[in-house]
């Protein structure tokens, strides 16, 4: 290159490749989810923020706030009291879920899949199930009230009783997926080397599922610390963190100290999920991609006491559910204990009746219509578009985001942001648009992961020779993506249904005169004292959250037969 053709090299212009219709595509979606996820959780959580600094007339207070908190004595051992709790149960509900799942994964015992159905029960319930449980069992008239040896199940020892049921899945289904990927080759080079059965299981069997225990002990914590269904049917006069945001905003209308104690609320889900996340890259990191499952052979003296420990834990949970069944065909606890179907006529209990059942039918189904398709087409939009689009690093950390922000801290933040005068948005609060969009943010980050984790199985390949041929990337998200993804897409859909029918603690704030959801109804029975009509509106809700489930395992199957004939 001579001195004469430099400058007119330099003076052409820098082309740059153009972007195509696809990755357009890609971005204008990436820019949808990333104002939704900004209007609905980044906004009404700084709203929260801002409003723990302000006194009731909006003028900014400092940290005064903040000041009156630490030094109110109720307020500090609430907090205490949320901790220990959720340390105790923790405590129990790890070493059960462990020998469940290890019975489940590690043994040759008979009936897995019953065990595995059984466990499944608590997370198809609302929370407030086993408090009603164990008040027909231990409370002050109860039938094994003689156990408690004088004491109260109102309190401490009722409210751990409970969440352990409560928790007991979530806990066991993280330590199945633990320990069933562990490397078989490592317990053949155990038993090569004649190490005893105790010696693997403390240097082989616990240190893979190490990072298991973890991730299920933080999951616990969180559960016991943000629910609220529980402490309130049977805590008694033992406040926690969730009652006393409970009793700032609805007893006393004080929303700045509601707003700080759902900051203290917000601030162990936040470290207990920090854990989790450092504990999954850890495991991550320690698995091989030459792993070898592990098959377990029959032994009779494991298999033997597996199956003891798993009747046992399956028994206690069909027993929690059986007595709420059987309480709510009770006449009139404790004194007339014929049978009748009177306490399902629930316009004897409750002015919204029926209707709160199918309002919340309706809320789950838009929630998991709605929830399903827009998480998986922004979790598609994440993981074929751009990279380095400038949305996609701030997207991707807001979809992770829910999965830290407890039900009452989610459901006060939107009371402060779309109750404001100033909110356009304020035309929806007490609606039920105001309820799907809050169940749908509240669950979204567990539906956003099993997207993308079924969108990188699949080979980017296909997005690939679409391109070559010139297809739209629409068309083959919709002739490839979807039919191939479909399960995933039901196990979402399922996912948000049942978790919008059960919960009770992201919507307690949010309902209108006539959008009372079924598990509010349940709560505000169980204050009027109408106990078997509490229970059985709880069974209610438990036997339409078990229909969807198994309407998801009967459409996988006859998924996996069609996918298998279409093979052939």
């Amino acid at each position: 290159m001579n001195r004469t053709t430099r400058p007119v090299l330099q003076a052409l212009p820098i082309i740059r490749p153009k972007t195509s219709p696809d990755e357009t595509l890609l971005r204008i979606i990436q820019g949808i989810g990333f104002v939704f996820l900004l209007l609905a959780l980044a906004f009404p959580l700084t709203s929260l923020l801002l409003r723990a600094f302000e006194d009731q007339q909006g003028s900014f207070v400092g940290l005064r706030n903040f000041a009156i908190y630490v030094t109110t004595p109720s307020l500090v051992q609430s907090a205490w009291n949320s901790i220990w709790t959720a340390v105790i149960t923790t405590c129990v509900v790890i070493p059960l879920a462990f020998a469940y799942a290890y019975g489940l994964t590690r043994s040759c015992m008979p009936g897995k899949w019953i065990f595995r159905a059984i466990m499944l029960l608590p997370i198809l319930a609302p929370s407030l199930l086993p408090a009603l449980s164990l008040i027909y069992l231990f409370g002050n008239q109860g039938m094994l009230r003689g156990l408690m040896g004088g004491g109260s199940i109102y309190g401490p020892w009722g409210i751990i009783g409970a969440q352990v049921f409560y928790c007991f899945p979530a806990a066991a289904i993280i330590l199945s997926v633990a320990l069933s990927t562990a490397d078989g080759r490592l317990y053949e080079a155990a038993e090569a080397l004649k190490a005893s059965r105790f010696r693997i299981f403390m240097t082989v069997t616990l240190p893979g599922a190490m990072y298991g225990l973890v991730s299920a002990s933080v999951v616990v914590f969180t559960l016991v610390v943000t629910d609220f269904g529980i402490p309130k049917v049977i805590g008694g006069q033992f406040n926690v963190l969730a009652t006393d945001v409970y009793k700032q905003v609805v007893g006393r209308q004080d929303l700045n100290m509601g707003a700080v104690v759902g900051l203290v609320l917000l601030m162990p889900a936040i470290l207990a999920f920090l854990l989790d996340r450092w504990a999954h890259g850890k495991r991550s990191a320690t698995m091989s991609g030459r792993a070898v499952a592990y098959r377990p052979k029959p032994r009779r003296g494991r298999d033997i006491p597996a199956l003891l420990i798993c009747l046992l834990v399956a028994c206690a949970l069909l027993v929690i559910v059986a007595v709420s069944v059987w309480g709510s065909f009770i006449r009139f606890w404790p004194y007339n204990l014929s049978l009748t179907l009177d306490n399902y006529d629930f316009t004897r209990f409750d002015t919204a009746g029926w209707q709160s059942v199918w309002l919340s039918v309706k809320l789950s189904l838009i929630t998991a219509f709605i929830g399903a398709a827009l998480i998986f087409v922004i979790a598609y939009s994440l993981e074929r578009g751009p990279a380095r689009s400038l949305l996609a690093g701030p997207l991707r950390f807001l979809t992770t985001v829910p999965l830290a922000v407890p039900g009452l801290v989610l459901g006060l933040a939107y009371i402060i942001f779309f109750n404001h005068p100033a909110n356009p948005l304020g035309i929806i609060y007490g609606t039920l648009a105001i309820l799907v969009l809050n169940s749908i943010v509240h669950f979204y980050t567990v539906g956003h992961l099993t997207a993308v984790t079924a969108i990188r199985q699949l080979d980017p390949e296909f997005e690939a020779a679409s391109a070559s041929l010139h297809v739209p990337i629409w068309r083959t998200f919709g002739r490839v993506t979807l039919p191939i993804c479909l399960p995933a897409i039901f196990e979402i859909l399922v996912f948000l249904f049942v978790s919008a029918m059960t919960t009770v603690s992201a919507v307690i704030f949010l309902y209108g005169p006539d959008t009372k959801p079924a598990s509010v109804a349940v709560v505000h029975m169980d204050e009027a004292g109408q106990a078997s009509a509490a229970a059985a509106m709880a069974c209610v809700i438990l036997a339409i959250s078990l229909t969807a489930k198994l309407s998801e395992i009967v459409a996988g199957r006859v998924f996996a037969r069609f996918t298998s004939a279409w093979r052939r």
